[in-house]
């Protein structure tokens, strides 16, 4: 990779993208075009039709699937290319299992050593969790940003970065079958009744109750999405 290529146009109209950072932006642009499904899950990716699409060259496209393939969004294949992956019934009760015992023990935490004033973020999180799922005008979108934005920030005042590193990976292949779980009818008003129970367990700094509430959340969660 030339370490000082020219400067490229953004496909997202046209901010110039930094030359060191280029790959990392390629890299975003494709993470986010996977989870919103315009790239399929099996599906090939067409190197060559992207980087012309990008007004790149091919060295930081495939830098940029040399990354997501180390977060486990591509494959790689030998002498076929990239493909977006495929989650298997196994691997996502394998990433199910890994989250429901990282957040379940970042939950623990947060109950016994969060200070008020974050608490009361995680309270005002979950009222704009209530207000996306309110009957008759449910906003999915909104639910699933909103619902990461609880669990990412209880992670951040649990306060392990190793941990936090390991969940965030684990979130973007859970990403991959998102669309099959809450989509399902009623999982989403499960979900906010399972929300509503950590809060309760939270506000009350139970840590047990806390991490109990919360593998029931992902134990739900990994069947809704079976």
């Amino acid at each position: 990779m030339n370490p000082q290529p020219a400067p490229t146009t953004d496909p997202r109209g046209g901010k110039s993208l930094s030359p060191k950072a280029l790959y990392v932006e390629v890299a975003e642009l494709l993470r986010q075009r996977i989870f919103r499904r315009e790239l399929e899950p099996g599906s090939w990716i067409d190197e060559l039709r992207i980087a012309e699409e990008y007004g790149i060259s091919r060295t930081p496209l495939r830098e940029a699937l040399k990354v997501l393939a180390a977060e486990g969004l591509v494959t790689m294949k030998v002498r076929r290319g990239a493909y977006v992956t495929e989650v298997s019934a196994t691997d996502l009760a394998d990433v199910y299992h890994l989250l429901s015992l990282l957040e379940s023990d970042a939950a623990g935490v947060v109950a016994t050593k969060a200070t008020n004033a974050e608490l009361a973020e995680l309270q005002a999180l979950h009222a704009d969790l209530e207000a996306a799922a309110l009957p008759g005008a449910v906003n999915t979108d909104a639910f699933f940003a909103v619902n990461e934005r609880f669990h990412m920030r209880l992670l951040e005042i649990s306060n392990n970065r190793w941990r936090d590193q390991m969940v965030a990976d684990l979130r973007k292949v859970m990403k991959l079958n998102r669309h099959n779980s809450l989509l399902k009818t009623g999982r989403i008003a499960e979900s906010l009744a399972e929300h509503r129970a950590v809060m309760s367990a939270l506000s009350a700094r139970d840590a047990e109750a806390t991490v109990s509430r919360m593998r029931e959340h992902f134990a739900n969660g990994l069947e809704a999405a079976a």
